[in-house]
């Protein structure tokens, strides 16, 4: 290519708002006074706020398997640093119960499986409670797939890298209806900050998908008297789901 078309093609680039996008590599063969040549063209990456927009488009064409992998390999937030493992989430992937938690905590940094030890095991009462089993007719997510350190909630930053992914497991998994276990779930499945009891006992929206909105297990861990409301929760939400037909 010569001088006057490199210098062409840089100026419509530049015109364009594409610049830089080209790194042009050449070296010396032969004597110092031989031609330089190029060798190899290689691509920049774009720093354009559309490379955000084009990261969520890719992510919500994404099937299972290449999701899955893309959240192993996700850097987007600061919480990969810290992680030992990703928690893409667990269950049945036809299923019509979907379970949103806030992130994943120690334990489950260590396994990569949602809601284990002390909480877990509460999950999973609550689902005997309601007729429901971990894997059958049930998945099991969170906000964000990487642990917080020290069990903090997820930063709006964190959620909203994150939110491409669960909002592909529910495009892929079209539940019947999903229940938000805590505040930070209710806060970004419903984009609101409405405290965790206005909430309750009402049928919302996501996507339009009806949304229920309950407590966190482990709060009911520490709270024993929000028990009894927890229960009221998932007895609406088996009447809700009881409305809506199910494929069980």
């Amino acid at each position: 290519m010569t001088v006057a078309r490199r210098t062409r093609r840089k100026d419509i680039l530049k015109e364009l708002g594409l610049t830089p996008l080209w790194r042009t590599r050449t070296e010396m063969h032969g004597r110092a006074s031989a031609e330089k040549a190029e060798v190899a063209v290689e691509p920049v990456p774009d720093l354009h706020v559309d490379a955000k927009e084009d990261r969520r488009a890719q992510i919500l064409r994404m099937g299972w398997d290449e999701l899955k992998a893309s959240v192993e390999g996700c850097i987007a937030c600061p919480l990969f640093q810290s992680r030992t493992r990703t928690v893409f989430g667990i269950g049945d992937k036809n299923a019509d119960w979907l379970y949103v938690g806030e992130g994943p905590g120690a334990q489950e940094d260590a396994t990569g499986e949602p809601f284990v030890g002390q909480a877990g095991k509460l999950l999973d009462n609550m689902l005997a409670a309601i007729d429901l089993k971990r894997g059958q007719n049930v998945y099991i997510a969170n906000i964000v797939k990487c642990r917080p350190p020290d069990n903090r909630a997820p930063t709006s930053h964190e959620a909203h890298q994150c939110e491409p992914y669960l909002a592909r497991q529910i495009e892929l998994m079209k539940p019947r209806l999903i229940i938000a276990l805590g505040k930070v779930a209710a806060e970004n499945l419903l984009h609101t900050d409405a405290n965790l009891g206005s909430l309750r006992g009402r049928l919302h929206q996501h996507s339009g998908i009806p949304v229920i909105v309950t407590y966190h297990p482990a709060y009911l861990l520490r709270t024993l008297p929000a028990k009894a409301k927890a229960w009221e929760d998932l007895c609406f939400a088996r009447r809700t789901m009881e409305t809506l037909g199910t494929s069980e």
